[in-house]
């Protein structure tokens, strides 16, 4: 388990040296700041362990977090983990939902049509609207 502040280098560093470390797995690393993914890249660099990080690339407005900006900047190896909106479309925003259970942030998350010269902003407007009503009527229907 890591904090704000916590050298990452030197926590495996040390632990190596009295037990040999194979792979370091962090998980929410969206949370990481942007010095301990320098440290983990010191870490597989310097002392050759591999490191796996798993968390999200942006919040529910779309916004990177820190942690996944400068791990997207340096990790040698990307794999994106697809998620599934429940229409059946590539999920391209995450919904946070209030306590209170409603929706905030950016909802809809399939694509629009393409815009074109017959495809304005009023067509995808209205392609999103109508997304958002059978995404909510089909979580009613669950």
């Amino acid at each position: 388990m890591f904090r704000d502040g916590d050298d990452l280098f030197a926590r495996v560093a040390e632990h190596h040296d009295h037990t040999t470390v194979h792979c370091v797995f962090v998980d929410e690393a969206q949370f990481l700041e942007e010095e301990q993914a320098w440290q983990l890249a010191r870490i597989a660099d310097r002392l050759n362990i591999p490191v796996m990080c798993y968390g999200l690339r942006t919040d529910f407005q779309g916004k990177l977090f820190s942690g996944s900006r400068a791990l997207l900047a340096i990790s040698d190896d990307l794999r994106e983990v697809r998620t599934i909106c429940r229409c059946g479309r590539k999920a391209t925003m995450v919904v946070r939902l209030g306590a209170d259970g409603d929706r905030q942030g950016r909802l809809c998350l399939a694509l629009p049509p393409p815009l074109g010269r017959r495809n304005g902003p009023r067509r995808a407007r209205r392609f999103h609207r109508l997304h958002l009503k059978r995404v909510a009527s089909s979580r009613d229907a669950l």
